[in-house]
């Protein structure tokens, strides 16, 4: 058996990097464990989120097929931090657990290019430090021209409950048992984690009238650029908010050495999420908080589970049936399934080049919590990323590398290959300096052409995009022609429409409606002209701070640099840029541990000896 490309792990991360690989023309094979758990959402029933929605609509902007498939299959959707202004209202839909991932292998079963193969993958076929293809389980060889490695929480992953440690994966699936050891063997360093999922409750056992309900929005919103709404915004599925109590406070504290996590097991070595911890690290960390805010959401439209959703825990299943029966609403409560925690393998992500491909083997990509990341769009975003630059780079052509002011997938890339990460690395919007560009508003005028350029965004979708940017600067040009009167604090007054919109509360939509203007414009055409308008400044002093940066961006270091003939660096300066290995000044710029003295002495060793 010979393909172009094999994606190893049939997650989000898998589902992007194969779909991309195939519609580019590459023979694609996506192996994985379970054909039935492509694409399966083993804890939250979510898709978007502060900034992760934000990472769902570039991923559709690229050309990638996450939003579709969550535009099809979500049974609520919000629109977050909306009062907060454009730059970081994002998008987050309860995605319904049964739906998706059928969505997903059935789109995944129509790409002409691309087959499926349940097996696992135990080792790579190397020779001469490239990657030609996998090793199954039973000793077969499959081979390829390049091996993207997706592998979620599998490799050696344990189930931590209590005192107790099970080898398995995610709801008792089949580990990766050998890949990680084999590696290592390979030079790899691999890094320890953990994360957790909450128990999942029996509907009708919930008393919901103890319970704040939180319904969607009655506006329709959608992930895709392209695709219309397709669900009722007068149907969709209530979540519910309640909050810890005293008495649930105490069941913690009173049990927290049977916690796998402080001191059921004394094995443990992975290191947590710091932004999603479970409910017992937020008792100790925030032990003066009275409550926390729990969300009951449920998980599909087809059965009855219900996740409590920031009630991650690995406490025993006798103390979790009284950590339940404590909340509201859940003193009768029946656990369907208990909360457990995972821990797994990952690698250094400073082991990777901002590509996804590995420093230490050719041709080979990671991508998702291999990496060191958490969530499902984190991993959709690198999937997507490595399954353009695999193709890419068998095409012979330059990687798709997105900077840090174009993409919040720029950040979480730059952000894993040059800083690394000890603990699963979740986007926040805090964790892009350039927030006021990367908007979920125009995140297809930021990423369409590239998607274009790669040969995801074809045809209609391209055309579609054309018209959208044509009609925007057309709006935008007849809005500085077109003037309303309009009453100042000192008289009515004739104004430009572009004029009138710096006014904070002046309304693109109300002025149109009530000046019974011609300008009948797409509902996404209107509120991009308007943020443009209105934030017209602020964008531009962002955009300035964005050029300098790009500036120390085109600055690049050759890759066979020695740094231990660079003379005058600082031990700790050296060491980082010998690991990272930053292709440019502004990468460098970026390591931990590498001062402003270190980068000077830098540039001048590369004038010097590079002429650079």
């Amino acid at each position: 058996m010979n393909y172009e490309i094999i994606v190893v792990g049939g997650g989000h991360a898998g589902c992007e990097a194969a779909v991309a690989s195939a519609r580019k023309g590459h023979k694609t094979l996506l192996i994985s464990g379970r054909i039935n758990n492509i694409a399966t959402m083993p804890c939250n029933p979510s898709i978007g989120g502060s900034a992760k929605g934000i990472i769902v609509r570039e991923i559709d902007a690229l050309g990638g097929v996450m939003g579709e498939v969550a535009d099809k299959t979500l049974i609520q959707m919000k629109m977050l931090n909306y009062a907060k202004g454009p730059a970081v209202k994002s998008l987050r839909a309860q995605a319904d657990k049964i739906t998706y991932p059928k969505e997903m292998l059935k789109l995944l079963r129509e790409e002409k290019n691309l087959e499926i193969k349940e097996a696992m993958v135990e080792d790579l076929i190397v020779k001469d430090n490239t990657v030609y293809g996998v090793v199954l389980e039973d000793g077969t060889n499959i081979t390829s021209k390049a091996v993207i490695l997706t592998t979620g929480t599998y490799l050696k992953s344990d189930i931590l409950v209590g005192n107790t440690r099970t080898r398995s994966g995610p709801h008792n699936e089949k580990p990766s048992m050998h890949l990680s050891d084999n590696l290592k063997k390979y030079g790899f360093k691999i890094l320890r984690l953990k994360t957790g999922t909450p128990p999942r409750i029996d509907r009708s056992t919930i008393d919901f009238t103890k319970a704040k309900r939180e319904d969607g929005d009655k506006n329709y919103y959608t992930f895709s650029h392209t695709n219309p709404p397709i669900y009722d915004v007068n149907n969709q599925e209530p979540c519910y908010l309640i909050y810890t109590t005293e008495e649930t406070k105490k069941i913690i504290n009173d049990n927290l050495s049977k916690s796998s996590m402080y001191g059921g097991l004394d094995d443990i070595t992975g290191v947590g999420p710091r932004y999603c911890p479970s409910i017992e690290d937020k008792m100790v960390r925030f032990s003066d908080k009275e409550k926390h805010q729990l969300f009951l959401e449920p998980e599909s439209k087809y059965y009855d589970d219900i996740y409590i959703q920031g009630f991650s825990t690995s406490m025993p299943k006798e103390i979790q049936e009284k950590m339940v029966h404590s909340l509201p609403g859940l003193e009768n409560a029946k656990i369907l399934r208990y909360a457990y925690a995972i821990e797994y393998d990952a690698i250094y992500p400073t082991q990777i080049k901002p590509s996804l491909e590995t420093k230490i083997l050719n041709n080979l990509f990671t991508a998702g919590q291999i990496n060191g990341t958490s969530g499902y769009e984190e991993a959709a975003c690198q999937g997507l990323i490595a399954g353009i630059n695999a193709a890419l780079k068998l095409e012979d052509k330059e990687p798709l590398i997105l900077k840090r002011n174009e993409a919040y997938i720029g950040v979480l890339i730059d952000d894993l290959v040059t800083k690394g990460t000890r603990e699963p690395y979740r986007m926040l919007t805090s964790r892009a300096e350039y927030r006021l560009l990367l908007r979920h508003d125009n995140s297809d005028l930021r990423l369409r052409e590239y998607g274009a350029q790669v040969g995801l965004i074809t045809g209609e979708k391209y055309q579609k995009f054309l018209e959208k940017k044509s009609n925007i600067e057309e709006l935008k040009t007849k809005l500085k022609e077109t003037k309303v009167v309009v009453d100042t604090e000192k008289r009515r007054t004739g104004m430009t429409i572009n004029d009138y919109l710096k006014n904070p509360l002046a309304d693109l939509k109300s002025i149109i409606k009530e000046n019974n203007l011609d300008l009948n414009y797409e509902e996404d055409v209107i509120e991009e002209v308007e943020i443009q308008i209105k934030y017209e400044g602020y964008i531009k002093k962002v955009e300035r701070e964005a050029e300098k940066m790009l500036k120390n961006e085109e600055k690049q270091i050759p890759e066979d640099i020695n740094y231990d003939l660079v003379p005058n660096l600082a031990s700790e300066a050296r060491q980082k840029l010998k690991e990272v290995r930053p292709l440019t000044i502004a990468q460098a710029i970026r390591i931990s541990g590498v001062n402003p003295s270190d980068i000077s002495i830098l540039l001048v060793y590369l004038r010097k000896q590079y002429n650079e």
